[in-house]
């Protein structure tokens, strides 16, 4: 004996808005708009925010790029163990290795961060991966080229960066030691993946797409805060900067956080600013790749805020310490 019984109806259920789609709205309204976009975003003030927004997404990007590639091939290609029989045991060791072995890839802070989330993933001490953040975008060759390219006769600029730079992220690795803590980090960071199986190369590429799409929203957010805040800052106001170095140092600091240079772009930047004496100028050029506007959504973003919001003040007062310090003795300012 059977009974007929009447299927279930289930609810149509409206399918998710992509980021893709979205994306093509804003650029189909652009493309019809655009003549009116023109006209009322046709002010020099805007046209300033525009120019300063498209340069650090255009300096960034390619290295963000390079740092989510180095990710994926961590996470797919490179075991843990690996990883932590590369490093020495004790902690203070392996951050000074950490620091060294920033020497050794050419990037911003932007491709250091990825790299050192997956470095966490993969079994290496926070300590050490959190100073390579820090070492790898200002004490890598193609940085200190372009430094000594910017400051041609000034070889102790040079010397004083590499130390200052140094120094910041080696101490900032021993602070956490004493000072640091896991749960400040966010619980995904510490997901491994695992050594063997599946494939590598589907892993490779799954792993650079997600923190591409992690670290991109907020480098984009960085990058939009930075170019607001940068036109809100009155180029006669460096004049004042030449009398009093203690102003020119806060100012200077300030400004690496707000306007957020790549670090193979901001030796360039700072040098064409003649009035200001050098000490400040270190003082910019150290902060700058060791925490800025980006860089800290950037953190905010992939380890999490409750570590950006300790991580970066902490930060910058090492990086302005260290270069104030190198300065004094390097360069004869202080």
């Amino acid at each position: 004996m059977s009974e007929s019984t009447a299927a279930p109806v289930e609810p149509n259920r409206r399918r998710p808005v992509t980021s893709i789609e979205v994306l093509c709205a804003v650029l189909l309204v652009a493309i019809v708009g655009q003549s009116w976009l023109v006209s009322v975003l046709d002010v020099p003030v805007l046209r300033t925010a525009s120019t300063v927004f498209v340069a650090v997404c255009v300096q960034a990007l390619p290295f963000l790029a390079l740092g989510v590639l180095i990710s994926g091939a961590l996470a797919a290609f490179v075991p843990a163990r690996a990883l932590r029989a590369v490093l020495p045991r004790r902690q203070s060791a392996a951050v000074g290795v950490a620091g060294l072995s920033g020497v050794a890839l050419p990037g911003c802070e932007c491709a250091s961060v990825p790299v050192a989330r997956r470095l966490i993933g993969q079994g290496v001490a926070p300590a050490a991966a959190l100073t390579f953040l820090l070492a790898a975008p200002a004490v890598n060759p193609v940085v200190i080229v372009a430094t000594a390219v910017a400051f041609p006769g000034e070889p102790g600029m040079v010397v004083a960066r590499f130390v200052a730079s140094l120094a910041t992220s080696v101490v900032m690795g021993l602070l956490w030691i004493r000072w640091g803590r896991t749960e400040w980090i966010a619980e995904r960071v510490w997901r491994r993946m695992p050594d063997s199986g599946g494939n590598r190369w589907a892993r490779f590429a799954e792993t650079a797409r997600a923190d591409l799409v992690d670290a991109g929203g907020f480098l984009v957010l960085g990058a939009l805060v930075s170019a607001v805040l940068g036109v809100l800052v009155p180029p006669s106001w460096f004049a004042a900067l030449s009398d009093d170095v203690v102003l020119g140092v806060v100012v200077m600091a300030v400004l690496a956080v707000v306007l957020s240079l790549c670090s193979e772009a901001d030796a360039f930047v700072v040098a064409s600013l003649a009035p200001v004496p050098l000490l400040p100028k270190l003082v910019f050029l150290v902060v700058g790749p060791a925490v800025d506007l980006k860089l800290f959504a950037l953190q905010a973003g992939t380890f999490g805020r409750a570590f950006a919001v300790r991580f970066a003040p902490a930060t910058f007062v090492v990086a302005v310490g260290c270069a104030v310090l190198a300065g004094t003795l390097l360069l004869g300012e202080g």
